[in-house]
């Protein structure tokens, strides 16, 4: 009786990995796809992969969007006929239990070099859509106090404000 439970138990946990690997592909190709939406400036297809409830927030400390806030924002640089290219380099990608939730990360090949995006997805009516999505410049250690004092007289504008 052990031996029965034990296979059973083993099968249940070999089909959950290969249900998780088959997610981590479509979530792999959704995400490469919204990339590639952006550096085909394709509005629609880009905008329809986040959910109508979604945030974006980019690198500059101003930007914490609504979907609706981001589209206004995105739409002329869509218009223009070439918004921005991301490619992945690397990305990890982690999954709920009940599938139902993503979140993930990864490095970014942009115009930008190096990024870091990260962000939480959901399935809505089958469907993947991001909820909530982060854009961020890297910065290389050594470089950080160079950075700082550039930035320093932007960012310190907005901490007096707040």
């Amino acid at each position: 009786m052990k031996i029965i439970q034990f296979l059973i138990l083993f099968i249940t946990s070999f089909l959950s990995a290969q249900d998780f690997e088959s997610e981590k592909k479509k979530v792999t190709q959704f995400l490469d796809q919204w990339h590639k939406a952006a550096a085909e400036a394709n509005f629609d297809a880009y905008f329809n992969a986040m959910a109508e409830e979604s945030i974006y927030i980019g690198t500059d400390a101003t930007e914490n969007w609504t979907k609706k806030q981001f589209q206004a924002f995105a739409k002329p640089y869509f218009d223009r006929g070439r918004a921005w290219s991301f490619k992945a380099i690397e990305r990890n990608i982690y999954c709920s239990e009940d599938g139902k939730l993503v979140w993930f990360d990864e490095l970014l090949n942009t115009q930008m070099k190096i990024c870091r995006g990260s962000g939480v997805l959901v399935q809505e009516n089958g469907q993947w859509k991001i909820k909530h999505y982060v854009l961020s410049m890297t910065i290389p250690n050594d470089t950080t106090d160079e950075v700082v004092k550039i930035k320093a007289p932007i960012e310190d504008a907005l901490l007096e404000k707040k």
